[in-house]
């Protein structure tokens, strides 16, 4: 059974309970609730008064209670009919009305869920292959891996405050089912020799210029990952651009810097993040060798898959457009206990598999699942699309209503279905992957989707290649067309991946052309959407909030120095009183030029007055580790009196998880001695 640990924490629900009371009185603008809400994992949908709340499932990881609380929450508290699994392993539960929201996640809570931080800038849900601890190919079970990366991050004041969104990807081998070439950051466990460790993949990305991701690093020990991970972080931190968000992220930064200029600013920050951890206990995995067997692929097998424990066996659940209803969550939740099982996963393909079944059982199994209006996966119905827009704010054409009526055909190719050009569907690292976009013809707007041919996000992959736009009502006799073709000019055994690149972009420019084509008279027939009767049209909703501002630039130099404290304390902690005060100097220099630019008159002379007297002091110590102890404690002393002025300069300030543990009174008033 997978260990589940708990991830919730009441005080925080508790807080934003108080801060939607805020709102409502008019206390805190919409502006600053967004930020924190989103922090909340509520997110705004293109529908008022409602919202979509994603709860952070790292690994894909439930059990039975979980289930339960997910069931309860959508039954009591969603005007929707179904929870939805996305592309990121996370659960999704949409139309909840914002009052009913710190409800949910009490909820939630309960059973040890959380949605901090699975929206806004911050570390996403980490993604990993979904048979971590059953494949037979692994070098490691990486949810060991998963879990020290979750703790560390999860609430660090280094990623509260960034300038974007920031994806994780784990794998437990180079096969790398849990596609790191499109993520900002992708380990993968290998072995050289005697030594293991892992593979370090970064700046992938879809969406805005997809980008694959470079090799960082051929080897990291185990007990360096999160520093690795840290040093990567702090540089989108320092580097990424705050003002252009849709050009903040990391491949932005792979692309500005170069291949070997960003490897060697990481190298730097790596060798910073290694010392500040060091000695600090790791997630140890057991490690093994691993075999050559099947590669189960990037979401559940699509057929039983023998688990490298003894009789068990992996059976998936084909989940239809990822939607759960009560019924099925009641029912999965029912089928484990039965069996006494309490592992089930979801997958980035948007299905489930339950682990740890007996071969005896699979047929059994299989008939219940059935009996829930689910099924074992099916040659053909390999299809993935994100909500578009039926909930999105960002959604341009309803990608919910086209996937339904497009297969994979009989070879199961990979359809992926994505409602604007941002690919949450992950539609570049498809068989065949669409994206809505809307194009103007003959005075009409005529609802269209660009289409992506042979990509793949796992080992060895590449990111598909862009092919012709095709109005929405051609579509389905596009990807027919595409599928035929496959099947009349591919050799046995070949995937169509490597057809894809055999055939090349230009096969399918000729192949689509005549759906391409839109004649002016053609324009008032395809000017619809699939499920609706009216005129196509894109409602201007403000843009989305993926890249939301919760970026308070006063509030980030409190969060930096947070971050620079838990540096001094690891550094003082190794008996290494230079580069202790060396943080300390840091956090006098962060948060006394941003509070004297922040505050006005007197306050501001104050706070510089007394952070020039801690520097002197700091200046002063040479290695006498009390009188360090004793300025460290004055320094934490002025930063909350700094951020007491502060606030009470904006009142809707919220530096409440960028502040010392157990801070106390006294500041900068008291320090000019120690």
């Amino acid at each position: 059974m997978t260990i589940l640990r708990n991830l919730s924490d009441a005080s925080e629900i508790a807080h934003y309970e108080e801060a939607l009371g805020r709102l409502a009185d008019g206390t805190i603008d919409a502006e600053r609730f967004t930020g924190l809400r989103l922090q909340m994992g509520v997110y705004g949908q293109r529908q008022e008064g409602v919202n979509m709340v994603r709860i952070k499932l790292p690994g894909g990881r439930l059990d039975v209670a979980r289930l339960r609380a997910i069931a309860d929450a959508l039954e009591a508290h969603s005007r929707s009919e179904y929870a939805h699994i996305t592309t990121r392993q996370d659960i999704q539960l949409h139309h909840v009305p914002l009052a009913g929201t710190p409800a949910v996640l009490r909820r939630l809570a309960a059973a040890g869920l959380t949605t901090r931080e699975a929206c806004g800038n911050t570390v996403r849900n980490i993604t990993t292959c979904p048979l971590a601890g059953v494949c037979p190919r692994e070098h490691v079970d990486v949810t060991t891996h998963l879990d020290g990366v979750v703790a560390h991050f999860l609430r660090n004041p280094l990623n509260q405050q960034m300038p974007r969104k920031f994806k994780i990807s784990l794998s437990g081998c180079a096969a790398d089912c849990a596609q790191g070439l499109f993520h900002d950051v992708a380990i993968l466990a290998v072995r050289e020799g005697g030594a293991c460790g892992f593979r370090l993949l970064a700046g992938g990305g879809l969406g805005h210029k997809p980008h694959e991701a470079i090799q960082l690093a051929a080897f990291v020990a185990e007990e360096h990952l999160t520093g690795a991970l840290e040093a990567l972080i702090t540089l989108h931190n320092r580097y990424s651009d705050r003002t252009k968000r849709a050009k903040s992220r990391l491949k932005f930064l792979v692309d500005r810097f170069g291949q070997e200029g960003f490897r060697a600013r990481f190298e730097a920050e790596f060798a910073r993040t290694r010392a500040a951890l060091a000695g600090r206990p790791w997630p140890k995995g057991k490690w093994v060798a691993g075999n050559d067997g099947p590669v189960p692929g990037a979401g559940a097998p699509r057929t039983f898959f023998a688990q490298k424990q003894p009789d068990r066996y992996v059976l998936s659940v084909s989940v239809p457009l990822g939607h759960l209803s009560v019924a099925h969550l009641r029912g999965l939740s029912r089928v484990l206990a039965d069996l006494g099982l309490d592992d089930i996963r979801t997958t980035q393909d948007q299905n489930l598999i339950l682990l740890g079944v007996a071969r005896t059982s699979l047929a059994a199994v299989a008939a219940r699942i059935g009996e829930l209006g689910l099924s074992v996966p099916r040659a053909g119905d390999n299809v993935a699309a994100c909500p578009g827009s039926s909930t999105c704010r960002l959604g341009i054409t309803s990608s919910l209503e086209l996937a339904p009526k497009l297969s994979g055909g009989r070879h199961d190719l990979r359809v992926r279905v994505s409602g604007c050009h941002n690919g949450c569907a992950q539609p570049e690292a498809a068989d065949i992957g669409i994206y809505g976009e809307g194009r103007r013809i003959a005075g009409r707007l005529v609802p269209h989707y660009r289409t992506y041919f042979g990509g793949s996000g796992m080992g060895g992959g590449a990111l598909g290649f862009k092919g012709p736009s095709i109005p929405a009502m051609r579509i389905e006799q596009a990807v027919a067309r595409v599928r035929q073709a496959f099947e009349e000019e591919s050799v046995e055994g070949e995937r169509f991946f490597a057809w894809a690149r055999r055939a090349g972009a230009e096969r399918f420019e000729t192949l689509l052309a005549d759906l391409e084509r839109v004649a002016p008279h053609e324009a008032a027939t395809l000017a619809r959407d699939h499920g609706e009767t009216g005129a196509f049209r894109v409602v201007p909703l403000g843009g989305g909030e993926c890249g939301a501002a919760n970026d308070v630039d006063i509030a980030r130099h409190f969060f930096d120095a947070a971050h620079e404290r838990a540096y001094r304390e690891a550094f003082l902690f190794q008996r290494k009183p230079e580069e202790a005060a060396a943080c300390a100097e840091a956090q006098l220099r962060i948060v006394g030029t941003a509070a004297r630019d922040f505050l006005a008159g007197g306050e501001a002379l104050q706070v510089g007055s007394a952070a020039d007297s801690l520097r002197a002091q700091l200046a002063s110590i040479d290695g006498d580790e009390p009188a360090l102890r004793r300025v460290f404690a004055a320094i934490d002393r002025w930063i909350v009196e700094a951020a007491a002025a502060c606030q009470a300069r904006d009142a809707q300030l919220d530096l409440r998880d960028a502040l010392p543990p157990h801070s106390r009174c006294g500041g900068w008033r008291e320090v000019t001695t120690v």
